[in-house]
């Protein structure tokens, strides 16, 4: 057993609510333990499970009670802190064209892998947290994943579903045979295309700041700025322990705009974006 961690991120929201689930495994040495952390508009929890309360089938992952799938998932958390139950349905999912990690995906000892499992798919169902109801019927889920070592050390995510499509687009500093780079992976549905913006296509970052990124792939441009952060603290891996913090905002304020060829596809400001702004520059 090594240092490694394995999340998935499910994130389901309707016009009112937002509901995200990261059911995780990490390995610190000969010590590997689970996790489920649940994040709302307004508050966010661990719950840390044995390693043998993990187990897989081919469409499915369990932890304790919960089950998570291409289907849906189900949730059954009982703590002094946190009470989750209830089921929501997945509708088809939305699966990109190839992997998003491109040519990335076949280099060996890569920190951090990402993929993207569906852009977009419609939720129906009901889940309780602190008895809070939190009711989907005419919502709209994301669902993507990572493994490796650690989360990269600066790095700028967002994700957002919107009327006549999808986005995701994360820039990370990646270390690599001894240099480090901005890496750009993303995608932007759009009124049924797939616009890929990736740095193995040779996207670049022409704009970065704590609250703005700016990138551009040819006539491509894609912009982004949070406006206003609603951030909560999460667990993320470094070395595969679950002992570094970081800040999402689950559903927060953000302005997009993408452009080609000069000419504007769309801009449009919605408090239904979620971000994860951890650069310091």
């Amino acid at each position: 057993m090594y240092n490694s961690f394995w999340g998935w991120y499910l994130k389901c929201q309707s016009d009112t609510q937002t509901l995200a689930v990261i059911p995780a495994v990490h390995s610190k040495g000969n010590k590997r333990t689970c996790s489920i952390q649940v994040i709302t508009d307004h508050d966010a929890w661990t719950v840390m499970f044995t390693a043998d309360s993990f187990r897989r089938t081919r469409r499915n992952i369990f932890i304790g009670e919960n089950r998570f799938g291409e289907k849906g998932i189900r949730l059954a958390i009982h703590t002094p802190r946190l009470t989750v139950g209830g089921s929501l349905h997945f509708g088809p999912l939305y699966s990109l064209k190839y992997d998003i990690m491109g040519p990335f995906a076949l280099v060996p000892f890569m920190e951090c892998r990402h993929s993207v499992r569906s852009m977009r798919h419609s939720v129906r169902g009901n889940v309780c947290v602190n008895g809070q109801k939190f009711s989907f019927q005419n919502a709209w889920g994301y669902w993507e994943g990572d493994r490796g070592r650690s989360f990269p050390k600066e790095y700028i995510w967002t994700q957002c579903c919107f009327p006549e499509g999808a986005l995701m687009l994360s820039v990370a500093d990646i270390p690599m045979a001894g240099i480090r780079f901005n890496g750009i992976i993303g995608v932007v549905l759009w009124q049924g295309k797939e616009y890929r913006i990736a740095t193995y296509l040779g996207a670049k970052v022409i704009g970065i700041q704590s609250k703005m990124v700016r990138v551009a792939q040819g006539g491509l441009e894609l912009c982004v700025r949070l406006l206003e952060a609603s951030e909560r603290a999460l667990k993320a891996p470094a070395k595969g322990d679950m002992i570094r913090t970081i800040h999402e905002s689950a559903s927060c304020r953000v302005f997009y705009q993408l452009r080609k060829k000069g000419c504007t596809l769309f801009a449009f400001e919605t408090d239904r974006a979620s971000c994860e702004f951890e650069y310091f520059a």
